[in-house]
């Protein structure tokens, strides 16, 4: 059989051994029919195979980030992006300054500020938005998309007043005088969902934008985790339509809420299970994040002796949904970033599995920001899915870390413990959180890689007992993703008979220093065999 392309490198990182060879990659329609060293290739050049040489370049499977919000991120580049404002009145002042290059928009949206990086580090208030915007509403998601920041007079037209009730596990925050300051926490930020209604022709530009964005990254599948603190962003069957006219560029695997309803769910599972979108399986929340105290320790707080944080819902409400769940076939995602909440994931998959019998379920657990190393085992032995974003190691200096504070030197030893899971043996899957951090996979294999910010801090990398290989950093961000979404038959390596979904970096990072990964770029991302990016 004839290739239709050809892809040679002396860098084919196939996700099946520990370093790349000097070989090719033969396709034909949307698989590969052929992979090997170049001795082997003549044998599938045609007279209009189209062979790309890629000199030193690394060839490997298309990155398959484990965990991100499709839509969610799809808004955080389509409207105004404050990730850089410094103070609340700055960022103000950049919302109204995108306001007035945009008069038509109904609601004035912007995303990404966080008042943990402001120098008072106190939660914003309308008063400083209506200082800038006093008539038009305006809503901004912060960089976690777990708070709201209003101005009064979205406040108003949604109908948020001093008596309106916070949902559990949220917050309408309050002046002095009853008031709601205009700050919305975890759940409450529900309320703010009548904001996030486009027009078709606004959801189609977000949709592209998301498109161009996956496939300059290498990225060629995602899981996207539609759920979160008290709504849900994006639409299977938007989704749909794209792939309906071909241009869904990126495979698509989204999750449902965990909430006892099952119905919705064996809904979705027999109407989406193309190769290209399908539904995956349930998420729940189980805590919020130490940055925060939201998240669940077993221990309290090192800077607040007297908390611990919680679960949104009882433990035994967690045991029932995911016992009848699982029961009924379905895969859990349960976000748990402290410790406690991490035992706990691991105890109600333990119990589903005592009381409906072993199963391939392939569960897993989000995040994992801190674990107690009593639990590291309980991963390969329940077969739970590890699945970690490890850029969130930087969401503050690598010197003065906020989770040195929250946890203490001795329990910050077990963030983000991606070396430790992977000597025991669990399977560990990478994703980013976008929009929460950036989408570039290349932060998250640099930071597998060398635990380190941008600016080389800390000196060895931040816990480097945890650091690991490139190539394990690579297969967590290939092979293991496809695993963890039950696509290892034909996703995730590069090999005959599986979809020719590949990026190709612009240099091979195997042979350059680590810092030198920060500066990779792909060079060309093929789905399904056809070309959707190239430099």
């Amino acid at each position: 059989m004839k290739a239709d392309k050809i892809l040679v490198s002396t860098a084919l990182f196939t996700g099946n051994a520990a370093a790349p060879i000097n070989g090719f990659v033969a396709v034909k329609d949307d698989v590969i029919i052929g992979v090997g060293p170049r001795s082997e290739m003549e044998s599938f050049i045609g007279p209009s195979t189209d062979v790309r040489d890629a000199g030193n370049r690394l060839v490997t499977a298309g990155f398959h980030d484990f965990h991100l919000h499709w839509f969610l991120g799809a808004m955080f580049e389509g409207f105004c992006q404050l990730t850089f404002g410094t103070t609340e009145d700055m960022t103000a002042r950049m919302v109204a300054e995108y306001a007035r290059d945009h008069p038509d928009e109904e609601w004035v949206l912007g995303f990404g500020w966080h008042h943990v990086r402001w120098p008072e580090q106190t939660t914003p208030t309308r008063h400083s938005l209506d200082r800038y915007l006093p008539h038009r509403p305006v809503v901004l998601l912060n960089e976690e998309a777990h708070s709201a920041w209003l101005n009064t007079a979205a406040l108003h037209k949604l109908g948020i007043h001093r008596d309106t009730p916070a949902p559990p596990f949220g917050k309408i925050e309050k002046d002095s005088d009853g008031e709601p300051t205009g700050f919305l926490y975890e759940t409450a930020v529900q309320y703010v969902t009548e904001a996030f209604t486009f027009e078709k022709k606004v959801k189609n530009r977000l949709m592209n934008g998301m498109l161009k964005k996956t496939a300059s990254y290498g990225i060629t599948s995602v899981a996207d985790m539609l759920p979160l603190p008290g709504y849900t962003l994006g639409d299977p069957g938007f989704y749909r339509e794209f792939e309906e006219k071909g241009e869904l560029t990126t495979r698509i695997h989204f999750l449902d809420v965990l909430d006892g309803d099952l119905e919705r769910g064996i809904l979705f599972r027999e109407k989406y299970q193309s190769d290209k979108l399908q539904f995956s399986g349930l998420k729940q929340f189980l805590d919020g994040v130490p940055l925060t105290y939201t998240g669940y320790l077993l221990q309290p707080y090192s800077d607040r002796p007297t908390e611990i944080g919680g679960t949104i819902y009882e433990p035994h409400v967690y045991q029932k949904w995911i016992e009848d769940a699982d029961r009924e076939g379905f895969r859990i995602r349960l976000h748990a970033c402290g410790d406690a909440a991490v035992r706990l994931g691991l105890d109600v998959y333990e119990h589903a599995r005592k009381v409906n019998g072993a199963r391939d379920s392939r569960h897993t657990i989000e995040h994992i920001e801190v674990c107690d190393p009593q639990d590291f085992e309980r991963f390969r032995k329940l077969g739970v899915i590890a699945s970690i974003q490890p850029e969130h190691l930087t969401s503050g200096s690598m010197e003065s870390h906020a989770y040195l504070d929250r946890l203490g030197m001795e329990r910050a030893r077990y963030t983000w413990p991606i070396g430790s899971l992977q000597k025991h043996d669990a399977a560990i899957a990478f994703g980013t959180d976008f929009p929460i951090v950036d989408l570039n996979p290349m932060l998250g294999l640099y930071r597998a890689v060398t635990r380190k910010h941008e600016d080389g801090s800390p000196q060895g990398g931040w816990n480097p007992h945890e650091k690991i290989s490139l190539a394990h950093a690579l297969i967590h961000y290939t092979k293991s993703p496809a695993y963890g979404n039950f696509r290892e038959h034909d996703l995730g390596t590069i090999e005959v008979g599986k979809k020719a979904d590949l990026a190709v970096l612009d240099r091979n990072p195997f042979e350059v220093d680590p810092e030198e990964i920060l500066e990779t770029k792909v060079w060309m991302t093929v789905m399904d065999g056809r070309i959707v990016y190239e430099k």
